[in-house]
């Protein structure tokens, strides 16, 4: 049995009277070779040094763990008694560095992931379903959120992974590019529209129209409201919601324009035409983001790259 460096508690020579897991495991070494010799080779150690070790754990137990039989150490009951102890305590122990190895197969702590709901719903189903399949152990928490309070609770350690959109101010993350995703106006219309046809719309169209958009707050809305600002655009923004779907379903009841993104958009046929404006387009770019930390987990790094890469191959 070679020990771990890692699990030694003190020097060999120390006798302070304070019993470690460096001394029980070489107390089982001992117990579990045929003499003190061998088990001292077994531990890379000169027979004095384990005597040494055996000597101060009794003492500290205030017992007699061997008595010598010819060339044979023979365990008391009390040294039988205490193996059952610190086989188990061992056990534990081992246990406990296996929870938090930096291992990113073996890491079963609960994972917590972030995101939007869109991308969420029409980006993330097969990446997950390739996720688990790739680390069938993975503790994944997931929470939906708006990307400014993703980025304050990847700051305060709440997530370990959140995919947001760009740009965000915090120096503190570690930003992992990942894809563009176009914003598409949406038009009521009276009829049912079939297909995924994007249309174009003249911007003196829009001049003064109503629209439903994502909340001042959001991420989402600066971009927006950048895009139309920088296309001199007046419009009235009659409602604000932080859902997608309901900004979906009251453009298709007439409440007034929107932009949403692509993705969002599939349906075979709905209430609303999708457009350019006088062939303009407007992206928003989406990322990976993850603390940065003097002690990294590899498991962040892991998933972070395994999603990449899906998203990356992920048919538009």
């Amino acid at each position: 049995m070679k020990l771990d460096a890692a699990l030694r508690g003190k020097p060999m020579d120390a006798m302070d009277g304070t019993m470690d897991i460096y001394q029980l495991e070489l107390f089982l070494a001992v117990l579990e070779s045929p003499t003190l010799t061998r088990a001292a080779e077994k531990l890379h150690l000169s027979p004095a040094a384990v005597s040494l070790q055996l000597q101060s754990l009794a003492a500290d137990l205030r017992v007699d763990l061997f008595v010598r039989s010819g060339r044979k150490l023979m365990p008391t009951p009390a040294a039988l008694r205490l193996a059952e102890h610190a086989k188990s305590v061992i056990l534990r122990f081992q246990q406990i560095k296996e929870e938090f190895a930096n291992d990113p197969v073996r890491d079963v702590r609960p994972f917590h992931f972030a995101t939007g709901a869109t991308t969420l719903i029409y980006r993330l189903g097969r990446p997950f379903r390739q996720l688990r399949r790739q680390f069938p152990h993975l503790d994944l928490h997931v929470t939906v959120l708006a990307t400014e309070e993703i980025v304050s609770g990847l700051v305060d350690r709440q997530f370990d992974l959140g995919l947001i959109s760009l740009p965000v101010p915090d120096t503190t993350l570690r930003i992992v590019p990942l894809f563009d995703e176009e914003l598409l106006l949406l038009r009521p219309s009276p009829t049912r529209v079939h297909g995924h046809h994007i249309g174009n719309i003249r911007r003196k169209e829009l001049e003064g129209a109503s629209f439903l958009l994502y909340p001042k707050s959001s991420n989402m809305r600066g971009v927006i409201d950048r895009f139309l600002d920088e296309l001199g655009l007046r419009r009235r923004v009659v409602m604000e919601a932080a859902d997608t779907e309901a900004i979906k379903g009251l453009v298709e009841t007439g409440f007034g324009y929107s932009m949403l993104p692509e993705y969002a958009l599939k349906e075979s046929s709905k209430f609303f035409h999708t457009m350019r404006i006088e062939g303009k387009q407007l992206f928003r770019h989406q990322a990976l983001a993850m603390p940065i930390t003097a002690q990294p987990r590899a498991l962040t790094e892991a998933v972070a790259m395994f999603l990449k890469t899906a998203l990356d191959t992920q048919t538009p």
